[in-house]
């Protein structure tokens, strides 16, 4: 008796990962389940944040774009129609949110170690501070100048890191094992537009 108490306090969704396990938790959080809601936002606040920020002018306004995101999903749980698709919904919702009070005025991305490996190298000097400044509206204008696919799938997996590809996947509605070769040449493409840009200046 008591080890069947046991088996019904573990949670529906344990064992579950990516689209399958958010499914389960927003059906649980339908029902009050606040360890499904809590599952929900240690899951995907991560990537709702990273595409908050790559579409907001600040952290501040990120974080409010954040909550406002959450606070959308949870006062209308019972709205979302595929509850598999429910990474899709943050990553759009948040991308509205952002662009909304940005004036809808596109934003760059924080630059990451990841994409600065794909500027040319350059000697070291003093000025570093400079140097990093103009190399970062090079890698700006370049990453500009890539195809809307190529710019989402960089600013999904280098934001939200290789664990998320699956989400990345889903989101995006492309084969997980596509993410990776994808992003290389995205990476690659950029890589070409830096030295396009280097060679003309």
């Amino acid at each position: 008796m008591t080890k069947a108490r046991t088996a019904e306090a573990d949670p529906p969704w344990e064992g579950l990962h990516g689209p399958e396990l958010f499914e389960v938790c927003l059906r649980a959080a339908r029902e009050g389940d606040r360890l499904a809601m809590n599952r929900l936002v240690a899951e995907l606040t991560p990537l709702v944040w990273n595409v908050a920020r790559g579409h907001s002018s600040d952290r501040h306004t990120a974080e409010d774009v954040v909550q406002t995101v959450w606070l959308a999903l949870f006062s209308r749980l019972d709205q979302i129609r595929e509850p598999k698709a429910l990474a899709g919904w943050l990553v759009t919702t948040a991308r509205h949110e952002a662009q909304r009070v940005n004036g809808r005025k596109p934003q760059p991305m924080p630059l990451t170690d990841e994409l600065a490996e794909a500027v040319p190298s350059t000697q070291p000097a003093p000025e570093a501070e400079v140097l990093r400044s103009e190399r970062d509206r090079g890698i700006w204008r370049a990453f500009g100048k890539l195809p809307q696919r190529c710019q989402e799938i960089l600013r999904l997996t280098v934001l939200a890191g290789r664990a998320e590809y699956r989400v990345v996947a889903e989101v995006l509605r492309m084969p997980r094992g596509s993410i990776g070769p994808n992003r290389g040449r995205c990476l690659k493409t950029m890589r070409e537009l830096l030295d396009i840009e280097g060679g003309s200046a």
